[in-house]
């Protein structure tokens, strides 16, 4: 449009003209007040849903590390009871006399009368010998 065109528009000065544009200018108004409201809306709801999703996230990473520890402590605990296990076969064969001879005389070499023992001098693999003397000792009284 040009300019001898906008000039031919004139607004009409009657009550029912200004009863219309302001009746226009107040759905407008309405109508951006209800836009705005709706965009608060959605920026709040925006807002809550990325503070849960960090939440969420957050316990989920911990639940993650919890999980690994709970893994670590059981295959602790299932060292520990092996352990145990081992401790009490040992104090079982500790109470039998018959283990506790074979066990001093294999360790401490203890000889029965008339018994010769030659020590070899290997000192760097003795503490070896003692656990296989001592694992050789058990098998023979389990069996």
């Amino acid at each position: 449009m040009n300019e001898n065109e906008t000039q031919k528009i004139a607004s009409l000065d009657t009550p029912y003209a200004k009863e219309q544009y302001r009746k226009f200018q107040k759905q407008h108004r309405q109508l951006i007040f209800k836009r705005r409201r709706l965009a608060a809306l959605f920026a709040v709801a925006a807002f809550v849903a990325i503070v849960m999703g960090v939440q969420i996230f957050n316990e989920q990473r911990h639940l993650s590390e919890l999980n690994e520890i709970k893994t670590k402590t059981i295959a602790e605990s299932a060292e520990v009871d092996d352990r145990v296990v081992s401790l009490n076969q040992d104090v079982k064969l500790l109470k039998d006399e018959d283990y506790v001879t074979k066990l001093a005389r294999s360790r401490f070499y203890y000889s029965k009368e008339d018994e010769l023992i030659f020590v070899l001098p290997d000192s760097a693999t003795a503490s070896n010998k003692d656990k296989q003397a001592d694992e050789a000792v058990k098998s023979e009284t389990a069996e």
